[in-house]
């Protein structure tokens, strides 16, 4: 990763997925394993994102997102959406803990630099998993406080407005292109990271850092 050389005002994150560790997948599986070959599992988990993503370009609270995704899901799979499954997924998202390689990093980036959190997510989400991440936070901010989700711009020009800041003022980092590479690019946020968990490709049009790591990023930084 190259030596980033803008010293941002604030450094902001997406929350589950790029530090929280996302674990969907695994909340899932028990309830299919048996009622779907290994291919239909890996089908079904593809339709769910994308029906996650289907459903949050309205706001709603993120339970029902996620209980109105995957009753759809079930039914492109003639499967039956079980109420135990449902509850599971939902309390699994307060469950889930950070990334290892997050906290030492994320900690060493917060005694040079403001951060903080846009997060797809509630207040309660956040409120189980922001403690896990090790890190004192100067904002964080939810779907919920501003009534929409990334990608839409809704959601990070709520950021902006709360901190009287500027596109030009971040440095955004994100494991998810399509939620928030791609509209903070739009926005005029030319500084930001891709942290590369696995979830989508590269897309260089898109102006971006590439990094694997927090400890990566620091290092860049010159931290």
């Amino acid at each position: 990763m190259p030596e980033i050389r803008f010293r941002p005002k604030y450094i902001s994150f997406d929350c589950y997925g790029t530090l929280i560790h996302f674990q969907m997948r695994e909340a899932v599986e028990p309830f299919l394993i048996g009622r779907l070959s290994p291919d239909e599992l890996d089908r079904f988990i593809a339709v769910f994102r994308t029906y996650r993503f289907d459903e949050i370009l309205e706001y709603a609270p993120y339970d029902q997102v996620l209980e109105s995704s995957y009753r759809r899901t079930c039914r492109r799979f003639g499967l039956d959406a079980e109420a135990a499954a449902i509850e599971a997924i939902t309390t699994a998202v307060l469950n889930w803990g950070p990334h290892p390689d997050v906290p030492g990093p994320l900690a060493k980036m917060a005694e040079h630099f403001p951060l903080v959190i846009l997060s797809n997510s509630d207040d309660r989400h956040l409120a189980a998993s922001v403690p896990r991440l090790g890190a004192p936070f100067h904002a964080v901010f939810s779907a919920e406080q501003a009534g929409a989700y990334k990608p839409r711009l809704q959601a990070f020009e709520y950021m902006f407005n709360a901190l009287d800041a500027a596109p030009e003022d971040f440095l955004h980092i994100s494991s998810h292109q399509r939620y928030d590479i791609i509209p903070a690019y739009d926005l005029g946020i030319r500084n930001k990271v891709y942290l590369d968990r696995g979830y989508d490709p590269e897309l260089p049009p898109y102006e971006y850092f590439s990094a694997r790591t927090l400890a990566d990023v620091n290092t860049a930084l010159g931290i």
